[in-house]
């Protein structure tokens, strides 16, 4: 099998099935890597799916580092929803609001969630009399579960079911006791909260089976399952909460001015103690790293640079500053962490976007890491004209894209490009030799001209390709704005649900052209997939 492959990122919230319940699932990753593997294409890259903090919509502001979110389970397919009569057991308001988030344009999270929640929290009580109190072949089964990820799941399972207790109060705010983990008062409150906890284990159980079953499903049609690991988790998380002496919970995490923000980034996150976790030898890095191998078939580093110098702001207002301070340190540091990373036995692309200094890419290469190239950003700066470089250039090690989900898309970019923009990418010589007589100086940003910009993708030098779907079709449509905070971030749907996708003229053409595309640039090689849709 060819090196060479190409994807698509695809964040799950946004690609729901007619059988969703208003999101994108678990079961639909399956359904969404079939129609991948019939356009040729062999990754789908995702974003983070921990569980989100309640009211929070950004898949990077997760209370957990490891537990799957249960927002994500397909409803209809756990067995002790279908044993208390599945969807025909919801009353008529709970029906209307399933059709309301179901045809709704965009996730609307919190009615999702509060319906996930209650249907959930019904089969659970289903599962706990009829299975757990019965010792039933499948209350055997939770068991090992809870004992093989119990290196995780324990404290995750205890910080949910004291978090619910106190009434979703973060966890500086509960009583000193548990607030600063004694041991007499955690005891105390796994005994109280043993049912609790149970539930919270069994929501894991049940995401953990679907995911595994549709992950299995797209490896079978050939496609990997790429994930994404957040540079950092919320203070208020789990993780933090369990390890408290591993964060400088007096820093604030950001970024430094850059295109995004002219002012930087204060994402409010605490800032990793290095020396700490270092002296640990990276356990917890470790085990992140071992967590993630375990879900998907490799994953996206996010912020990559974070991890070289973290960028931290002191809460009480003094002057930002880098953690290691000095390039030196920043390196050995950068290298160290991306060596567990890599021990994890699964493959690694890394985020290296923005304000990256040389020496991080330069340590990236010696280590075989892949980072990313952005066409439309990748140019000679210190050349008259600052011209596009060619695609074709781009190192094999490398994931080349057409943007990010941070990204504005292809479409406004073009819409925005200027005269001389213009003029260097028709200049491309890869780009020139698809244009023909299309002027693209003048031209609006027609399929023609989209189409132009994506064979010039695939023909890229880079091993892997990675578009947002809203590059394949042009459209407009953002997943997020970067330093804004409002109610369309991340809840972008795809305008049709995945299983109906062959029923749509549109989609069809862009499944034949882009396996078309995957064919001629030896992104798929055609032995071993004569089943598939043949190109038109």
């Amino acid at each position: 099998m060819t090196s060479r492959r190409a994807g698509l990122l695809i964040p799950l919230f946004s690609c729901p099935s007619s059988l969703s319940w208003g999101i994108g699932d678990f079961r639909d990753v399956a359904v969404m890597s079939a129609w991948l593997a019939s356009a040729g294409q062999r990754v789908l890259q995702l974003l983070p799916l921990n569980e989100m903090e309640p009211g929070q919509h950004s898949p990077y502001s997760a209370i957990t580092a490891m537990a799957l979110d249960p927002i994500y389970i397909h409803v209809p397919a756990v067995p002790d929803f279908r044993a208390i009569g599945a969807e025909g057991s919801l009353d008529t308001d709970d029906r209307q609001r399933l059709a309301a988030v179901r045809a709704a344009a965009n996730v609307e999270y919190a009615a999702v969630r509060d319906l996930k929640s209650r249907a959930l929290d019904a089969a659970f009580g289903h599962f706990l009399e009829a299975e757990w109190r019965q010792a039933s072949p499948r209350a055997r089964e939770l068991r090992k579960y809870c004992q093989a990820q119990a290196w995780w799941l324990d404290d995750y399972a205890l910080y949910r079911a004291i978090r619910r207790r106190e009434e979703w109060r973060p966890w500086s705010d509960w009583p000193a006791p548990l607030r600063d983990r004694e041991p007499a008062a955690l005891t105390e409150a796994r005994n109280e909260l043993a049912t609790e906890m149970l539930h919270v284990q069994y929501l894991q159980w049940v995401a953990d089976g679907q995911w595994r079953a549709s992950k299995q499903a797209a490896n079978a049609a050939g496609v990997a399952i790429f994930g994404d690991l957040p540079f950092m988790v919320d203070g208020d998380s789990a993780d933090v909460w369990a390890n408290q002496h591993l964060f400088r919970l007096d820093m604030s995490l950001g970024v430094p001015p850059d295109a995004f923000s002219a002012t930087g980034q204060d994402w409010g996150m605490p800032v990793y103690r290095w020396d700490v976790i270092a002296a640990e030898d990276f356990g917890w890095l470790r085990a992140r790293a071992r967590r993630c191998a375990a879900l998907f078939d490799g994953y996206r580093l996010d912020h990559l640079v974070g991890f070289y110098r973290t960028y931290g702001r002191p809460r009480d207002g003094g002057p930002p500053v880098f953690s290691p301070a000095d390039e030196p340190d920043q390196i050995a540091l950068g290298e160290r962490v991306l060596e567990v990373f890599l021990a994890s036995g699964a493959e690694l692309i890394a985020e290296d976007l923005g304000l990256v200094p040389d020496f991080v890419r330069e340590s990236m290469t010696r280590l075989g890491v892949p980072g990313f190239r952005v066409a439309r950003w990748e140019r000679e700066w210190d050349v008259e004209g600052e011209p596009f470089k060619d695609p074709a250039a781009f190192p094999a090690r490398s994931v080349v894209t057409s943007g990010t989900h941070d990204t504005d898309t292809l479409a406004e970019w073009w819409a925005e490009a200027s005269v001389a923009e213009r003029d260097q990418m028709a200049r491309v010589p890869t780009v020139a030799a698809l244009c023909g007589a299309i002027d693209l100086i003048e031209a609006a940003y027609m399929p023609d001209v989209r189409d132009i910009l994506i064979a010039s993708l695939f023909a890229a030098g880079s091993d892997l390709l990675l578009m947002p779907i809203q590059d394949v079709f042009g459209w407009s449509d953002r997943i997020n704005v970067p330093a804004t905070v409002n109610d369309r971030n991340w809840t972008y749907r795809l305008p049709w649900p995945v299983d109906a996708f062959d029923e749509v003229a549109d989609v069809r053409e862009r499944r034949d052209r882009l396996r078309a595309w995957a064919v001629a640039s030896g992104r798929l090689m055609l032995e071993g997939v004569a089943s598939l849709p043949r190109v038109r």
